[in-house]
């Protein structure tokens, strides 16, 4: 095996890596020592990750290597460092969903994705940070602090998988795997200049989180490429019987159906879903990104949905679901967790049981008016997030162009397809003239997973991103 610099391999993609490994002109070692030593110097500034795992790491790395050597059948992810959201549970590894509650839980067994990574091949770098059990679109929390943008390390990367953005933003892994209740991969993956996949719901099992997001939360990669994402939810995606929701192993994989041709599909572009305040930078750069899909053959349309914002049901249903898994714990606990934890959890407590059965039914409403609008349309295009990165640490803006929005008003565009279950992704469509990236969100049909990964690197074929980094 050759050597090669770790300036080379912290930036290769995840099939990069995992072709090199297997013509064994790099060794799982060589790319996990790297990953380890890129780790320790931009973690200081960022504060991505809150476990590093460098023994197990590094002993994951020479059992690849040993099974390289002998010739030993390869999994997919073969010697790619990848990192885990500390919600997901990982065998061996603290697992604290970002709270004091959690500071020594170390779990017997892998969640699923988890366990499948493992199987793949992939090495487990370490555990990356989150809000605490998930519960804002930020990444902070009382036990491990603040992670901040690679871009600007004044500013938040978004979250709730934020820690894992930062990461692959700064090549500590080509992947990274997060988890979406509400926006929580397109946040930070529009943040952090990345791709971020929100799979259908149950495409990948979820068992082995914390409670609190029963119906909307999926699994799903943050990666630099398109087809390392697609790559990941070969790896992923498939039904256990663990998770009687999860969807079966569709024919094909992910990877080819980034292959497949985009022409003739029709898109609806709409800037503000009909509702929503937007930031003029973001909207000039995502209106821009979606008129290129007519140079990829699509035919596009503005459109104005006429949707109502969903935001008062997903509220109901999340501060309710939160009351219930953690309101046993108040007051005793309250000191140690995030006061807007705290908040959130109280608020569940007002809501009665015919609140929530008719915020449900809303919910499957909403779900009819949009499944009959993309009768139409194969897609449908709109900006990830409403604003620009904003300070670390600080409250999410309650003022967008001048508008006065509500608490969610600043995301106005992830949380509604959590409601709905369908596949979504953001994409890089560009940075502000102070270099802050801006993603522009891709939503298909139900369970049309490979169409939105064909659009996603149609694009990325037309407007390249990955070669764009941060200097940190």
């Amino acid at each position: 095996m050759r050597a090669m610099s770790d300036a080379d391999l912290i930036w290769r993609s995840a099939l990069e890596i995992r072709d090199l490994v297997r013509k064994k002109d790099v060794s799982p070692v060589e790319v996990t020592e790297a990953a380890l030593a890129r780790l320790e110097t931009v973690d200081p500034v960022l504060n991505a990750f809150c476990l590093v795992a460098a023994d197990a790491a590094r002993a994951a790395a020479r059992e690849a290597e040993i099974a390289v050597v002998k010739g030993e059948p390869l999994g997919a992810l073969h010697g790619v460092p990848v990192s885990i959201k500390d919600v997901l549970a990982t065998r061996g590894l603290t697992t604290t969903g970002g709270s004091r509650l959690f500071a020594a839980h170390v779990p017997e067994q892998d969640a699923i994705p988890v366990a499948r990574l493992r199987a793949a091949g992939a090495v487990i770098l370490g555990k990356t940070n989150t809000s605490e059990f998930g519960h804002k679109a930020v990444t902070e929390n009382p036990l491990f602090g603040v992670t901040r943008n690679p871009w600007n390390p004044a500013l938040t990367p978004g979250g709730s998988s934020g820690g894992a953005a930062a990461a692959v933003a700064t090549g500590v892994g080509p992947l990274a795997l997060g988890s979406d209740g509400g926006g929580s991969v397109r946040i930070p993956a529009s943040f952090c200049g990345l791709y971020g996949f929100k799979p259908s719901w149950g495409r990948v099992p979820h068992a082995g989180g914390f409670p609190g997001w029963a119906h909307v939360s999926h699994v799903g990669p943050l990666a630099r490429t398109v087809r390392d994402a697609a790559l990941a939810l070969d790896v992923l995606a498939g039904g256990d019987d663990r998770d009687r929701r999860s969807l079966p192993r569709e024919p094909g994989a992910y990877l080819e159906a980034c292959d497949a041709d985009v022409r003739g599909l029709h898109a609806a572009w709409t800037p503000d879903l009909g509702y929503a305040a937007l930031d003029p930078r973001v909207r000039a750069l995502c209106e821009d990104a979606a008129a290129e899909f007519e140079a990829l053959g699509c035919h596009v349309e503005v459109v104005s949905p006429g949707w109502e914002n969903p935001e008062d049901c997903f509220g109901t249903l999340i501060a309710a679901q939160f009351h219930a898994a953690w309101s046993e714990r108040l007051p005793e606990a309250e000191p140690l967790l995030d006061p807007t934890l705290v908040k959130l959890i109280r608020r569940g407590a007002a809501i009665t049981a015919p609140e929530y059965i008719r915020a449900v039914e809303r919910i499957d409403a909403y779900w009819s008016e949009v499944r009959a609008f993309l009768e139409r349309f194969d897609l449908l295009l709109m900006p990830t997030v409403a604003v620009l990165p904003f300070a670390a640490g600080a409250p999410p803006p309650r003022e967008v162009a001048g508008a006065r929005v509500s608490v969610l008003g600043w995301m106005p565009f992830t949380y509604p397809f959590n409601l709905t279950g369908q596949p979504a992704a953001s994409v890089p469509a560009g940075a502000t003239d102070e270099g802050l990236p801006v993603g522009l969100q891709i939503v298909g049909r139900r369970h049309a997973d490979g169409t939105v990964l064909a659009a996603s690197a149609a694009f990325e074929a037309a407007h390249p991103w990955s070669d764009r980094r941060p200097t940190l």
